[in-house]
Order: structure tokens, then C-alpha cells, then sequence
């Protein structure tokens, strides 16, 4: 059969989330009323229950597109518990993570190139910066005040009134940091750079764990083994997959493998000193043909790194590339007026955008994609690449091997 007639009536699909300490529950819940939406506006009918037993966190969908009925086993790849683990920090080792983070940054030149291919993710990178910045000014400020009505009350106060209203404005920042999404963002910025784009060891592990248990899904009776890598997750897929092929864990015949990423950031890793493995991972995986590979993004995330190609801004593009399609999710086309005016400024939802329904949607479902009667290579053959993206070498390092 060729791939333009290939039908999905089984599918497996694997998500890896991004930089992301929540339980894997709200993609589950995200996933249920985002698909009802997308299928009550475009015509089909998908339907999820929770996986029964054990096991990672996962859900089942059936749904029936275009006359077929499909059934697909979606499971989360949980690292969570990393993410949770590297945000145990008190505020000043937050502080001083900051620091040591755009010392990194600077200090290395990834910054200046970074800033030759999307503006908005290097703004948002930016922005836990200027906002630690701005609320130690601000308790500062508060302190001196209170400082100065303290001394006229008595000449000792002042120090002690001073350093408990600088300790209580810093805590109160903290505590909402779920409106702001500073320290979350100072955490996942910093993340990397605290190895200067190595691995660590326990992530490390987990993509090897990982890499197995999708090795032993392609031995399944299904028509498609599908992983989906959203924002950080995207260079974490990038590298487990590299780790399946390497071991020979896709059969020569068995389920088509495919890889979709999701507002990646790809290069705010590669583009750091010591990425040699994601590097070398990138200039493998972009010539391998026992997968297809599509990179969606869309210019409206400001938090991603639109439409660059993050094989070649990598610097690792090898002769005869094949992937990724680099697409645009067109947010301003695919939403209608009334909802792109509602979403335009709320970056981090808009981030979050690849996993929601469209009012407007054009080729790129992800309902469709995940639980569809196409595969992804079926679903997008003949389609050409964006021609607004990025393909420019533009890494200061460009090194896969120490």
C-alpha cells in the first residue's frame, strides 16, 4: 500500500511534555474538552476514557474521521518529577541562579545569535530576568520607605523593619508566581545552561527509558507509533528517537514511525557550548528515512522558535537532509478574528495553542493528526515547507563530539 492510501485504525502515541512540574493529568483534561471542541467544528466524532490498570499516565480515543474508525492508546512520558526536583530552589539561589544563567548565555555567544533568529523567544527568556530584577527593586524601595517612617519612631528600628519587609515583598512575589511565571521561567531557562546543554544524568536515564518503551511499541500490532515533543519536549523526543533508530528498535516492517514537534526551542539548547549530544542527535535524525519528522510552529507563540528549522539554525544540517517539514500553525489564520484578539497577548497560552482546537482550521488538526485515519506522512505528502522559515547556520557552536 502506498503512503498516500495508508489508514490508521490502530495507533500508538507518545506526548513529551516541556518544562513542565504539573501533573500529567491536565493534558489528559486539555486532550478531552479541546478534541470535543475541534470535532464538534469540524464534523467528526472523538470520544476519550481513561486507561484501565497500571502504567504510566495514559487515556484511550476512538474516534471516526472522514468514515474510518480509529483507536488510539495516547500515554504521557512523565518527567515531571525532574522538572519539580530542579525547582527546589530558595529565592536568593534563585537570584543566583539567574546570574550564573545569563553569565552563561552571554559569556558563550549563544545569546547574540540566538537573537538572529526569533525575537520572541529570546524576549521571553528575558523576561524572568527583568522581572526578578524589578521585584528586588521594588522590595528595596518598600524597605527604604519603611526604613525611614521606622526611624522616626525609633533609631534602631529601621534595620530590622528594613530587612523584614524586603524577606516578606520577596516571598510574596513567590507565592504569586502562578499569575507571573517568573521563577517558572528563570527554572526552565536555566535548566540547560547549569550544564551548558549537557544532559544531566537523571534526564539522561529517563530518555533511555523512554527510548525502550517506544522501541517495544513499534513491535506492536498497530499502523502507527506517532511521538509528539511539545516546547522542550521537542528536543528530548529529538534525541530519544536518534537513541531507537541507532539500537535498530524500528523493524523493517511494522508500524510507520512518526515524530511531530510542537513550538520547540530547540536552539536555546543546541546553541549552548556543551550540546553536543542534541547536535549530533539533530544531524542524525534529519537524514534517517525510517521516519517522518513535521515541525510545527507558528509566529504568533512568542515563545518558540517559529518556523527555524532546528537542524539547520543548529549548524549540523547534513548532505542529504530529510527532515523536518518545518510548518506554520498560521494562528492569525486558523483562529478566527474574534478569538486571535482574545488570545493575542497571552503568550503562555498561545504556547500552548498546537494542543487546542482552531474555530478556523486548515491542514494542521491535532485531533486529526493524533487520533485521525492518516498517518503523518500520508496526512502531509506533497506539502512543501513554509518558505518564511529560518535555515541559516547560525549556532556559535556547532561541535558533536567533545
Amino acid at each position: 500500500m502506498s503512503d498516500g492510501q495508508q489508514k490508521v485504525v490502530r495507533r500508538r502515541v507518545f506526548y513529551i511534555p516541556g518544562y513542565d512540574p504539573i501533573s500529567p493529568r491536565r493534558y489528559r483534561e486539555l486532550y478531552r474538552r479541546e478534541g470535543a471542541g475541534q470535532a464538534a467544528i469540524s464534523g467528526y466524532t472523538l470520544t476519550l476514557t481513561p486507561k484501565s490498570g497500571g502504567g504510566r499516565y495514559a487515556w484511550h480515543v476512538e474516534a471516526e474521521i472522514e468514515g474510518v474508525k480509529t483507536k488510539t492508546d495516547f500515554e504521557v512520558l512523565v518527567w515531571s518529577d525532574i522538572v519539580k526536583s530542579s525547582m527546589e530552589m530558595n529565592i536568593p539561589m534563585t537570584y543566583l541562579l539567574m546570574v550564573r544563567t545569563a553569565w552563561t548565555y552571554i559569556s558563550s555567544g549563544a545569546f547574540w545569535q540566538l537573537m538572529k533568529t526569533r525575537k520572541g523567544p529570546v524576549i521571553a527568556a528575558l523576561y524572568p530576568i527583568f522581572m526578578l530584577v524589578l521585584q528586588l527593586v521594588l522590595a528595596l524601595l518598600l524597605a527604604w520607605l519603611a526604613a525611614a517612617f521606622s526611624a522616626l519612631l525609633h533609631p534602631w528600628a529601621s534595620w530590622p523593619v528594613a530587612l523584614v519587609v524586603i524577606v516578606s515583598s520577596l516571598r510574596y512575589f513567590r507565592k504569586i508566581d502562578s499569575k507571573l511565571f517568573v521563577y517558572y521561567l528563570m527554572h526552565d531557562y536555566s535548566y540547560s545552561a547549569r550544564s551548558r546543554g549537557a544532559n544531566p544524568p537523571e534526564l539522561e536515564k529517563r530518555i533511555s527509558e523512554f527510548a525502550g518503551e517506544i522501541s517495544t511499541a513499534l513491535k506492536d500490532d498497530v499502523d502507527e507509533v506517532l511521538v509528539v515533543g511539545h516546547s522542550s519536549g521537542a528536543s528530548l523526543g529529538v534525541s530519544i528517537l536518534a537513541d531507537v533508530i541507532r539500537e535498530g528498535g524500528v523493524p523493517r516492517v511494522g508500524p510507520k514511525l512518526s515524530f511531530l514537534t510542537l513550538g520547540q526551542v530547540v536552539p536555546m539548547v543546541s546553541f549552548l557550548p556543551k550540546a553536543y549530544r542534541l547536535r549530533a542527535d539533530l544531524n542524525y535524525l534529519s537524514a534517517r528515512e525510517e521516519l517522518t519528522w513535521v515541525d510545527v510552529t507558528a509566529p504568533g507563540d512568542g515563545c518558540a522558535f517559529a518556523l527555524c528549522d532546528p537542524v539547520s539554525v543548529s549548524g549540523v544540517a547534513p548532505e542529504g537532509k530529510r527532515w523536518p517539514l518545518v510548518l506554520s500553525a498560521a494562528f492569525s489564520q486558523t483562529l478566527s478574528p474574534e478569538r486571535w484578539k482574545e488570545l493575542r497577548w497571552r503568550f503562555f497560552r498561545l504556547h500552548f495553542q498546537y494542543l487546542c482546537a482552531f474555530d478556523q482550521p486548515g491542514d494542521y488538526d491535532y485531533f486529526q493528526i493524533t487520533a485521525g485515519p492518516k498517518t503523518l506522512v500520508s496526512r502531509f505528502a506533497g506539502r512543501a515547507p513554509s518558505t518564511s522559515r529560518i535555515e541559516a547556520p547560525l549556532s556559535p557552536y556547532q561541535e558533536m563530539t567533545a
